[in-house]
């Protein structure tokens, strides 16, 4: 069973693909609950919603056209903690099939590079597309990647979304 719920409908602008579930999002039951998560914080400053909201109101996001998923949703922890086999690649590559968003932002480049299989990726807009589904990588907002930690690809994201339209 996953440990949170998707956030999917069909016909959403971006849905985040994360890799799992941090201890404190299984905690409370919410995504990107951490106290040093910058997730909603940046969702906020790019635009994607009109103010910063509560990890506990994640069931919201449709309204703005957003959804969430993760490619290990069974497991708790980092990404340094997961291994290949915790993740599922072919059950996300089939919401996206199946949910047609315009944009997959992968939360991280690890969520990317077991999606595609690669041993690198780099951040920004991708090549591969599935379907009319493109594909973008992002800094993980977690506290755990402070160091990597860069909100511009988040901003080229909302931009690249909303020239689409």
């Amino acid at each position: 069973m996953p440990v949170l719920p998707d956030v999917l409908e069909l016909g959403l602008a971006v849905v985040f693909v994360g890799t799992a579930a941090s201890r404190r999002s299984a905690e409370v039951g919410a995504p990107y609950a951490g106290p040093g998560n910058r997730f909603w914080d940046v969702l906020y400053a790019a635009g994607f919603t009109p103010r910063r909201l509560d990890p506990r109101e994640f069931r919201d996001l449709p309204r703005y056209g957003i959804g969430l998923t993760g490619m290990a949703p069974e497991k708790v922890g980092n990404d340094d903690v997961l291994t290949r086999s915790d993740f599922d690649p072919a059950g996300v590559r089939a919401k996206i099939a199946y949910y047609a968003p315009r944009v997959v932002a992968f939360v991280g480049k690890r969520a990317a590079q077991e999606f595609f299989g690669k041993p690198r990726v780099e951040y920004g807009l991708q090549a591969e597309r599935l379907g009319k589904t493109v594909f973008f990588v992002l800094p993980s907002p977690s506290g755990a990647a402070r160091r990597y930690w860069d909100e511009a690809p988040w901003h080229a994201l909302r931009a690249y979304i909303d020239q689409m339209e």
